[in-house]
């Protein structure tokens, strides 16, 4: 440790001289404003910044509108430090730490391995405000992506693209669930659905046959909102992601009908595709009900239903559900929604034809990202949110999982 910090003071001493060598970074007795006004030189004034080796003191020539009601230094948006007294060195610590730890851990962490001393909430706020960065970046590829006017120099075309979404609870505070119907006891929420997409692509199989998705291809998208508003950010990432060179497309996904709004709405095309392992759900539902406390019952008829499943007999595992005996009021509600459920989603339980096409059947990538993008930062026991606060957090961490996190600061860098 006290190597470190002797280290990290004369690198402070150095850096702080390397940036101030300009001698604060005139620009002449006026400046052009973003409104078109002029900003008048006023002095120069000092600036304490906390940057990956300690503080230091920048110089900076300062400016003032018209009016003297707003200042301006050139030398701070060149830094990157508009407002903030930290640098982008630390700001991205801080953020990676509030992406992955709890606040009051992360800022811990950030003493122990780098010897920066900043708070919990200074880690909160500045995780916080990069997350609503982060969406903006994401916001401006959509709105590019979406706008037809980018043509992608590298029209390689790609083989397979799978698009998944689905839906996970995160707990948030009370006030985000007023007036919201919930499982709870009392019948209220106490959770709000991030609605998580994920798109990856394929390229071939392996020698069995099975599916191998691209190495690396895989990125997320997703926030708290209505099926609406995700469903035109689902289909900007898989603009941006060369959907239009797309041979083929596939869109999977549980029962959700929102989920299959959007894969109507969006990707018309596309090849819709149950979840196998949810679809399985649904008649092992009718199993336990029809069969109560006889297991070996309950197996041997579960075992014919998934091989038909498998098959893609949707009709065959329909008829064997209406073929059970009715034996009470539960028993007659259960089997009446499932049979509607394969009865609706009949054509996206093929499995025999997509397994002939070497397509993926199940969502297993989404589902391990509602585990490891969502569920592992924000469901954790004790944490409430607010949607706001939840969503931050969320572009952060679809932003590291797309591993994009470089792409979003060269970006600031650039602008």
């Amino acid at each position: 440790m006290h190597v470190r910090d002797s280290m990290h003071s004369v690198g402070a001493v150095m850096l702080e001289k390397l940036l101030n060598e300009d001698g604060g970074d005139y620009r002449g007795r006026t400046i052009p404003g973003d409104n078109g006004g002029l900003f008048e030189f006023v002095d120069y004034r000092e600036k304490k910044v906390l940057t990956v080796l300690g503080a230091v003191k920048v110089k900076r020539a300062y400016y003032y509108d018209g009016e003297g009601k707003t200042g301006v230094s050139p030398k701070d948006k060149a830094l990157d430090i508009e407002g903030v007294s930290l640098s982008p060195g630390v700001r991205r610590i801080m953020g990676r730490a509030g992406a992955y730890r709890p606040f009051g851990l992360g800022h811990e962490d950030i003493k122990e391995m780098a010897g920066i001393s900043v708070t919990a909430k200074e880690v909160e706020r500045v995780s916080h405000k990069l997350g609503e960065a982060v969406e903006g970046f994401f916001s401006e590829e959509a709105e590019l992506a979406l706008s037809e006017s980018v043509i992608s120099i590298k029209a390689v075309p790609v083989p397979k693209m799978y698009v998944c979404m689905d839906g996970t609870g995160v707990p948030v505070d009370k006030k985000e669930t007023a007036g919201r119907k919930g499982k709870g006891e009392d019948g209220c929420a106490k959770t709000r659905e991030v609605k998580l997409g994920c798109v990856f692509t394929q390229t071939g199989t392996d020698k069995n046959g099975y599916p191998v998705r691209d190495e690396e291809s895989t990125s997320y998208t997703g926030a708290i909102e209505t099926a609406e508003a995700f469903s035109p950010r689902i289909y900007a990432e898989a603009k941006r992601r060369g959907i239009d060179r797309a041979e083929k497309v596939c869109v999977i996904g549980d029962g959700a009908p929102w989920i299959w709004n959007i894969a109507d709405e969006q990707f018309h095309n596309a090849i819709q595709i149950i979840d196998l392992y949810h679809a399985r759900e649904h008649y092992w539902n009718v199993a336990r009900v029809a069969f109560g406390a006889d297991e070996a019952k309950m197996a041997q008829w579960g075992r014919s239903r998934r091989e038909e499943l498998d098959a893609g007999k949707v009709e065959d595992v329909i008829a064997a559900i209406k073929a059970l005996a009715i034996s009470t009021e539960k028993a007659k509600e259960v089997y009446e929604r499932e049979i509607g459920y394969f009865e609706k989603n009949k054509n996206r339980m093929r499995y025999d034809e997509f397994r002939r096409q070497g397509l993926f059947v199940g969502s297993g990538v989404l589902e391990a990202g509602c585990k490891s993008v969502i569920g592992q930062r924000l469901k954790q026991s004790g944490m409430h949110w607010t949607v706001k606060g939840a969503n931050s957090i969320i572009a952060l961490r679809c932003c590291f999982f797309s591993n994009r996190w470089e792409d979003f600061w060269e970006q600031r860098a650039a602008a």
